[in-house]
């Protein structure tokens, strides 16, 4: 499983994603959709932040958007 989370810079949501990611010690990759804007594309991804749990093929399994703590535990019990 794979955790992806896209945002933005100077974006305060996602950067209490990342705080909350970072707290529970779990491995993401993070992807700046104002770099790699085909990434977001790719996604269907319309704001951020977005976090994505896929499977080990790179089909989506779950998401989250925006910071919500009870979303993310839920990605989270997936993850491990």
């Amino acid at each position: 499983m794979r955790l992806i989370k896209l945002e933005q810079p100077n974006c305060n949501p996602c950067k209490m994603v990342s705080n909350y990611l970072e707290q529970a010690d779990i491995q993401f990759e993070t992807v700046d959709v104002t770099q790699e804007p085909e990434v977001a594309s790719r996604f269907g991804v319309m704001g951020v932040p977005v976090t994505i749990l896929q499977n080990e093929q790179g089909e989506e399994v779950n998401r989250s958007i925006g910071f919500k703590p009870n979303e993310l535990d839920e990605l989270l019990k997936k993850l491990r």
